[in-house]
């Protein structure tokens, strides 16, 4: 039985060939298939029916509704909700991992900073740092939203360190007086860029990167033998007054980077100012970057771009006695810098040597031929086997031309393999594009790194160094779930698929449970994830 009540309510009887019978002329309910039959003459107060095509026709006649997405179907309740609540309960996943690889304790162990009395832990800074660019932070002042979450505490044990605590954290890596000497010492040599001496702090920090590279590695099913290393550089663009103008005309800094491609961890980081050329020592952050590399890797190689035809880094590459190094073969191919004898030399190769090996989408084909080129600068080392320039020409289709108004161009790149197809070749050196380049994308658009802290060196070289351990610990997770559509995604789908979930957690005397706003396979999938991290299992608090 339905009651309606209205005493504003005025009753106007449809048509009845419109209401289908259900209301008579003299304003006669009609309940087909009821009891009973009441009259309704306007001045009831009350009436009731039996049927639910009675009650729809006259609410109808009522009001106008509105339209379902012209409205908003709730309220906001101004009060917080109570409870251990969190809608970044998947944080836990990415906590598990920072402290299964024993990232805690590689920080506290190696990383000396000055601690005030009741001051974070090391481990907990980074690990704090490494949860903000995961959940999609990208500033200091985003470390509040952490540490207001009540039930991000309780999921870590601590509440997460304030934008001062940060602040004080990060500029504990900056070296004023290494960053003054490698001033001094390039105004007395007329340069005007220069790169300084990592404080020990900032060293001991990529220490633990390295580290934490060779545990993540150690734990795949089959311990990786194989190893190629790209690097190269990157713009990250800063308003701030200390920063540098670039090549590109923007200020900013450019930091280096070199990572393993078959794992897509990153090895080794370099931070630099934005005047500083990629061309500048990239030795130093090749050693780092094959020295993070697990024992159990038997075959090196490497790929860069111009950047890396530096002859520092070309001779060390193909010393076998290499120090600060494997020993043994490095394979790499670097792209070649374009001088004007090398650019006569690629002109000058004969059109029956130009063999083709791919086109482009618009047609345009993609030859290689040898090149016989001994470069003039003292590049390369006397007394070993000489480099092997191969030569790539783009060549439009006829009627077709660039923007310079020519319809082929002429690069090259150096390597020590010989016994590899030139089309082949340039194919496996162009594959770094898809790795550094997508590095680059993720630490500066995915994480937090395209956007710097400070307006110290050190403070800004230490958040792009966690930011590194971030992405590394997000590739190790999204490697680690089921689902295998997620191992190659981006940190954007990662932080949509495994972040954003809510929950709550509870306790029962001395086991505490956080309960997931998911369905049931999705915790399936992160119950597994859990069990790929090891970890004691014990309460806080």
């Amino acid at each position: 039985m339905i009651r309606v009540r209205d005493p504003e309510f005025k009753y106007s009887p449809p048509d009845p060939q419109v209401s289908n019978g259900l209301f008579a002329g003299r304003c006669e309910l009609e309940a087909e298939g009821a009891d009973f039959i009441e009259l309704f003459d306007g001045r009831s107060e009350s009436f009731f029916c039996l049927t639910y095509q009675d009650c729809l026709d006259i609410i109808i006649h009522m009001r106008t509704p509105t339209p379902l997405q012209e409205k908003t179907p709730f309220a906001i309740d101004e009060k917080p909700m109570e409870g251990l609540l969190t809608a970044q309960a998947g944080l836990a996943a990415f906590s598990r991992a920072f402290r299964s690889l024993g990232a805690p304790k590689l920080c506290d162990d190696r990383v000396r900073i000055k601690e005030r009395a009741r001051g974070f832990r090391v481990g907990q800074q980074v690990e704090s740092l490494v949860m903000l660019h995961v959940a999609g932070g990208d500033c200091m002042q985003d470390m509040e939203r952490l540490r207001q979450d009540n039930g991000v505490s309780k999921m870590l044990g601590y509440s997460a360190p304030s934008q001062r605590c940060v602040a004080d954290f990060l500029e504990s890596f900056h070296d004023p007086n290494q960053v003054a000497y490698a001033q001094a010492e390039a105004e007395r040599q007329q340069r005007l860029s220069f790169i300084p001496k990592e404080s020990a702090a900032l060293s001991a920090l990529g220490e633990v990167g390295q580290e934490m590279v060779r545990v993540i590695a150690g734990r795949s099913k089959q311990p990786p033998t194989r190893a190629t290393v790209d690097q190269d550089a990157t713009i990250i663009e800063s308003r701030k007054r200390e920063a540098k103008w670039t090549y590109e005309g923007t200020r900013g800094y450019q930091p280096m980077v070199a990572m393993w491609a078959e794992t897509e961890l990153i090895l080794a980081d370099e931070f630099r100012d934005g005047n500083v050329p990629a061309l500048s020592s990239p030795l130093t952050c090749a050693k780092h970057a094959f020295a993070a590399l697990p024992q159990t890797v038997t075959e090196y190689y490497f790929r860069g771009d111009s950047a890396c035809h530096e002859s520092g880094l070309v001779n060390w590459l193909r010393n076998p006695e290499r120090e600060d190094g494997p020993k043994g073969l490095i394979e790499f191919a670097v792209s070649a810098r374009m001088s004007e004898d090398l650019g006569k030399a690629l002109k000058a190769v004969p059109e029956a040597n130009w063999t083709t090996f791919g086109n482009d989408s618009d047609g345009t084909l993609r030859q290689w031929a040898e090149v016989d080129f001994v470069p003039a600068e003292k590049v390369e080392k006397k007394g070993i086997e000489p480099l092997r320039y191969v030569g790539l020409r783009l060549l439009k289709p006829q009627g077709e031309l660039f923007d310079d108004g020519h319809d082929r161009r002429h690069y090259a790149i150096l390597s020590n393999r010989w016994n590899e197809d030139g089309g082949a070749l340039i194919t496996w050196h162009r594959q770094k594009a898809g790795t550094i380049e997508h590095v680059h994308d993720e630490l500066k658009n995915g994480l937090g790194g395209g956007q710097l802290p400070s307006a110290q060196f050190g403070a800004n070289a230490a958040w792009f160094r966690i930011t590194c351990m971030a992405y590394n610990i997000l590739v190790a997770v999204k490697q680690a779930w089921p689902d295998e559509t997620l191992h190659n995604a981006k940190a954007k789908r990662v932080r949509f698929v495994i972040v954003n979930v809510a929950g709550r957690f509870s306790r029962d005397r001395r086991k505490i449970s956080l309960h997931l706003a998911a369905g049931i396979e999705w915790i399936k999938r992160f119950v597994k994830l859990f069990a790929r991290f090891p970890l004691a299992t014990q309460p806080t608090g």
